[in-house]
């Protein structure tokens, strides 16, 4: 049995969404190309390969997108058995992604998950 996993962007405590908002605000065929990296995400779950994922540390991934020559970088967690939640994302300029954006990422999980149980995101469940 293929398993579903549903994908959510982090919501910011006063109501933002900076991942989606981030997604429609690039250009048209820009944002095909990173809701098709999505739809990949979905679809494959923790067993999406590089070069298009990876896990960075303590359970959190990256979704990695070049956009206009630019690697974007899209970080996410799972959660409640079928749950994926992107939490930030950022234009990738180093080496390394930036121990900020892990820390960020981290931080959102922490208040996503204080505020969301697995019952209430099926719910949402589209």
């Amino acid at each position: 049995m293929r398993r579903e996993w549903q994908v959510f962007y982090y919501i910011k405590q006063d109501g933002t969404k900076p991942v989606e908002e981030y997604i429609e605000n690039l250009p048209v065929r820009e944002q095909a190309k990173t809701l098709a990296y999505i739809n990949l995400l979905q679809e494959k779950g923790p067993n999406l390969p590089r070069p298009y994922a990876d896990l960075l540390e303590d359970g959190i991934h990256e979704l990695r997108v070049k956009l206009r020559g630019t690697q974007v970088r899209f970080l996410y967690f799972f959660c409640y058995q079928n749950f994926i939640v992107i939490t930030n994302v950022f234009d990738k300029h180093t080496k390394k992604v930036p121990l900020d954006k892990i820390n960020l990422a981290k931080e959102n999980r922490t208040d996503f998950l204080n505020r969301y149980t697995g019952e209430e995101l099926r719910r949402f469940k589209s």
